[in-house]
């Protein structure tokens, strides 16, 4: 029965997968990102624009998505940037700023979900765990109240149908089994269009 339901899982991901052709390039580039040694760090950070970044051994969990977009093509600063600077009222009041700053807006959680929302890519309802598929985002709230965001990857949790995680938690790019281990706050399908 399990090999069933797998099967059927991964089915389902590679099928509904094929509709976002960067797929693949999205999750192997957030991969590729576990293989170095990044310090967690959300340091405000001066950076240019378009296609800033912090320094390569620097990073939190927004960097890993960021940095796995660029490599499709996806520049989520200038985008965030933009969106903020269309319509800042929109976006969450959290900081005390009274205009975007394209050095740390995307870089911050609440601002991404915004974004996200904003472009239409909320997937509704909490789904089963068949319902996440590659490159799909996933965001949690910590203890401490404290946002997080991951990757959904193309691999499964041994003998489930559960897709495992490509995130920084605190100890630099993992990919790992985290979907439910902290209460899930959004699920996103940003795909390039």
């Amino acid at each position: 029965m399990r090999r069933t339901a797998a099967i059927a899982a991964a089915l389902l991901f590679t099928a509904a997968s094929a509709a976002f052709a960067d797929a693949p390039a999205l999750v192997s580039a957030a991969r590729e990102q576990t293989l170095s040694r990044v310090v967690y760090d959300g340091s405000y950070t001066p950076m240019g624009y378009p296609m800033g970044d912090v320094a390569a051994n620097r990073g939190v969990c927004t960097d890993v998505v960021i940095r796995a977009y660029r490599v499709i093509g996806v520049d989520l600063q200038a985008l965030v940037h933009e969106d903020m600077r269309a319509s800042f009222a929109d976006y969450p009041a959290l900081w005390g700023l009274t205009g975007p700053d394209a050095n740390i807006d995307h870089r911050r959680v609440p601002n991404l979900l915004r974004f996200l929302e904003r472009a239409g890519a909320k997937v509704s309802g909490a789904g089963e765990d068949s319902g996440y598929l590659p490159g799909d985002l996933v965001t949690w709230m910590l203890p401490g109240k404290l946002p997080h965001i991951g990757i959904v990857s193309d691999r499964r949790a041994p003998g489930t149908a559960r897709p495992l995680i490509l995130h920084n938690i605190g100890a630099g790019p993992v990919e790992d089994d985290i979907l439910h281990a902290y209460p899930i706050t959004g699920h996103y399908r940003y795909r390039v269009r």
